[in-house]
């Protein structure tokens, strides 16, 4: 089960970026994370925190509801 929160929410995360139109790098860089970082999160590798959560949807310009409703 923990695992599948993960994938959904790194599928939503390379959805919208890659609906943007952003590379892994240049998105790692408007969140102030690495790119490294950024994969594994798309690849439901991390867990994540609320902190980089916020980052992220900051990042894409919608609210941490929006990012969430894309899960």
């Amino acid at each position: 089960m923990d695992d599948q929160i993960r994938l959904r929410f790194g599928n939503a995360v390379r959805k919208l970026r890659m609906q943007k139109n952003i590379s892994q790098e240049d998105f790692a860089y408007l969140c102030g994370l690495h790119r490294t970082y950024i994969s594994d999160i798309e690849l439901g590798k991390r867990n994540i925190s609320l902190d980089n959560i916020e980052k992220i949807a900051e990042a894409f310009n919608i609210s941490l509801a929006d990012l969430f409703k894309e899960i």
